[in-house]
C-alpha cells in the first residue's frame, strides 16, 4: 500500500523479513490494523511518521525522549535554517554508520 509519503509499506516489511505482527507492533499498531493498511486503507499521518522513523530511518523510538521532541520543535520554529542544517548533518552521520 502506497501512502502519501510514497513508500510501499508491504514491500518495506517484506524486505525487512518481518511478518505483519512483528512489523506493526514496533509502532503500536495491531496485526489486523496493519493488514488493513497494507490492503489499501489510508494510513494516518502520525502512523506514517512512525513508519518512516522506525522502519526507514531505523530510529529506536524507545530512546526518544519528550525533551528531544520539544527541543527540535522549538529549534524548528525559532531558527529553521539551523534546524535544517542540523537535520542534514544528522542524516549524513546515520548513512556513515555500518
Amino acid at each position: 500500500m502506497k501512502n502519501s509519503e510514497n513508500f510501499d509499506v508491504r514491500e518495506i516489511r517484506r524486505k525487512l523479513g518481518m511478518n505483519q505482527s512483528q512489523f506493526w507492533s514496533k509502532i503500536g499498531v495491531t496485526q489486523s490494523g496493519g493488514s488493513r493498511y497494507e490492503s489499501g486503507r489510508n494510513i494516518p499521518r502520525p502512523v506514517q511518521a512512525l513508519l518512516r522513523l522506525v522502519h526507514i530511518e531505523q530510529i529506536d523510538i524507545n530512546k526518544v525522549k519528550k525533551d528531544d521532541v520539544e527541543v527540535a520543535e522549538y529549534l524548528k520554529a525559532t531558527n529553521p535554517d539551523l534546524y535544517k542544517s542540523l537535520k542534514k548533518e544528522a542524516k549524513a552521520k546515520r548513512k556513515e554508520r555500518p
